[in-house]
């Protein structure tokens, strides 16, 4: 029997699994079938956006999975995300249409505004969701990230859409955002790992009944390799996490998954090989002890392997809070 990860409720009352897969850079056939080799694994929390550029892959893996029988709809939770071209409140429902076509699968189960930050929107095709100007300079937007939640929130009551959330927001981004809209986000996804175990921030969520959601949940191996000087270095390797890992009979990828549940998070690991997307959902069978879990927190250092640097002047640029 495949393991299934255990399900967290959201404070709108849905529940969505702890551990689901996520899929940039999966594009065209490897992203269909790793996506079919992880609802085989026992996957049922999908991670896509329309930046990705793979939503109607995601869609039609899904639908096979559907047919074959394997699992129904209502079995799934699917993410998507509004990009950052389309913040203006006149958008947001065409793109979130654009991502609900793509998909094709009835209903998104969560519609994420992908960062705070606007760019400026020049038209519909996907060739310009990065609109640089003739100097190469990425050119923004001044929407407001309240407005471009106000008109997510509308969409709510389409009943195409079952949560919203935030993805990149820090906790000063969150705190205006609840005091200004009628919805809570049921998440924010950031990038959580064990060199940016986003501690404070998890606290912080969970305090007002958020969820956090971690992407880039091993760091970025590969990354690392091309760019040592720039990239922390993943834990993957570390001899401390090999060896928490012969304990229980697991791989250090699965210790650092199960490190970032017990801590409260809840991981989307990228992955296109079939074993290893079979292996980071095994880790339901087993626990970090205290002592184990303060061995992790010593990995933090803070520095991030997706630190957005072309927004950096931007006026919501989320990562020059604290948390």
């Amino acid at each position: 029997m495949s393991p299934k990860a255990p399900m967290v409720k959201l404070n709108n009352g849905l529940e969505m699994p702890v551990l689901g897969l996520g899929t940039w850079l999966s594009k065209e056939g490897e992203g269909i079938e790793a996506i079919k080799a992880a609802i085989d694994a026992g996957y049922r929390h999908i991670d896509t956006a329309y930046f990705y550029q793979n939503e109607k892959e995601v869609g039609e893996a899904i639908r096979a999975k559907i047919e074959e029988g394997v699992v129904s709809r209502e079995d799934l939770f699917v993410t998507t995300k509004l990009w950052n071209t389309y913040h203006h409140p006149d958008h947001v429902e065409q793109a979130f249409q654009k991502s609900l076509e793509n998909l094709n699968i009835e209903y998104i189960d969560l519609y994420l505004m992908h960062l705070p930050i606007g760019y400026k929107f020049v038209d519909w095709d996907p060739k310009n969701l990065m609109p640089y100007d003739a100097d190469g300079k990425l050119q923004f937007s001044d929407v407001d990230y309240i407005d471009t939640w106000k008109a997510m929130e509308k969409l709510l009551k389409t009943g195409k859409v079952k949560s919203i959330g935030v993805s990149n927001f820090n906790s000063e981004q969150i705190t205006r955002l609840l005091a200004e809209c009628e919805i809570k986000p049921v998440t924010n996804q950031v990038e959580c790992n064990p060199s940016l175990n986003q501690r404070k921030l998890t606290e912080f969520c969970k305090d007002l009944d958020i969820t956090l959601t971690a992407y880039s949940p091993l760091g970025r191996p590969n990354y690392y390799e091309k760019d040592p000087d720039n990239m922390p270095k993943p834990a993957l390797d570390d001899p401390k996490v090999i060896e928490i890992g012969k304990k229980y009979n697991k791989t250090s990828g699965q210790v650092i998954l199960r490190y970032l549940v017990d801590v409260g998070t809840m991981p989307i690991p990228k992955s296109s090989n079939p074993e290893r997307i079979r292996q980071n959902i095994d880790i339901f069978d087993f626990k970090l002890t205290e002592e184990e879990i303060k061995i992790m927190d010593g990995f933090n250092t803070g520095q991030r392997t997706v630190p957005f640097n072309l927004c950096t002047s931007h006026k919501y640029f989320p990562f020059n809070a604290e948390f």
